[in-house]
């Protein structure tokens, strides 16, 4: 055998294989970063959109109703329940040091700064915002978004627009919704359930519980509304593939805008508690 056959021998078969390796395992990565790409592009373009005439009231107003009167009940159930439990593991635990009159104060300072925007957005992601893909995604594959777009109408402002509008304006309302409602929960447990005095109930809630605490809340709920109405309706909005399409852009917009709401809360809450 001579060397050149010896030489010809020790190469690598198929060349090109390495590259198009490496082509893979980069693809999720490009296809994280054309994704954001395009969420930014069609979010800013929703934005512009808003102070742009025509004003579409009557979309602006089905879509508060849908985005937030529809959204009372499971919000009010959750946080009822939310409260309940709060005030039932905070009062044994706090018995034990006798502490149990600062129950109030405890749950409520819970309940406006972290659990009602969280709990409720994840609440308003699992029926609204998992509608709003599944809704705009079956309009692109069944090429109602083009109609519009042949008809002269700008499908971003008529279409996501409102929607955007409609869950800033209604997240925090939902919010101090669930609040309330979840102090309800919490004074049935631990004054009617628990024997918890009343009166001390309610005196540690007006000394510990400050303006700033609503406020956080209000600033997390407005925040988490932006994040799902834009991370829905672009999961929506450029949803492909048919029906299979749309189950797959609807499972993605709820399992992103979950995982946005959590690090945003940690994002605003590290902001905020340094201010």
């Amino acid at each position: 055998m001579t060397i050149a056959a010896l030489t010809k021998d020790s190469q690598p078969t198929g060349g090109p294989k390495p590259r198009g390796a490496l082509k893979e395992i980069a693809l999720p990565f490009t296809n994280f970063v054309g994704g954001l790409r395009s969420y930014f592009s069609l979010t800013i373009r929703t934005l512009l959109w808003i102070i742009r005439p025509p004003y579409r009231l009557g979309e602006l107003m089905k879509s508060m109703d849908f985005i937030g009167v529809q959204s009372v009940f499971i919000v009010s159930l959750t946080g009822l329940f939310t409260g309940m439990v709060l005030a039932l593991q905070t009062t044994y635990s706090l018995r034990r040091f006798s502490a149990e009159g600062v129950v109030g104060s405890v749950v409520a300072i819970s309940l406006t700064r972290e659990i009602s925007p969280v709990f409720a957005s994840l609440m308003v992601t699992a029926r609204a915002g998992s509608a709003m893909a599944a809704e705009l995604g079956n309009m692109r594959v069944t090429e109602q978004i083009d109609a519009l777009t042949t008809m002269s109408v700008s499908p971003v402002q008529y279409l996501l627009s409102p929607r955007l509008v409609a869950s800033v304006l209604m997240l925090p309302l939902l919010c101090i919704l669930y609040s309330c409602i979840g102090m309800v929960g919490a004074w049935v447990i631990a004054v009617d359930t628990l024997g918890v005095d009343p009166g001390v109930f309610i005196a540690n809630i007006e000394k510990y519980l400050a303006l700033g605490d609503f406020t956080m809340g209000l600033i997390k709920a407005a925040v988490f509304g932006l994040l799902i109405s834009t991370i829905s309706c672009h999961q929506g909005y450029f949803a492909s593939g048919g029906a299979r399409g749309v189950g797959i852009a609807t499972t993605r917009a709820v399992v992103q805008s979950a995982v946005a709401l959590l690090v945003a809360n940690y994002m605003i809450t590290s902001w905020l508690t340094q201010l």
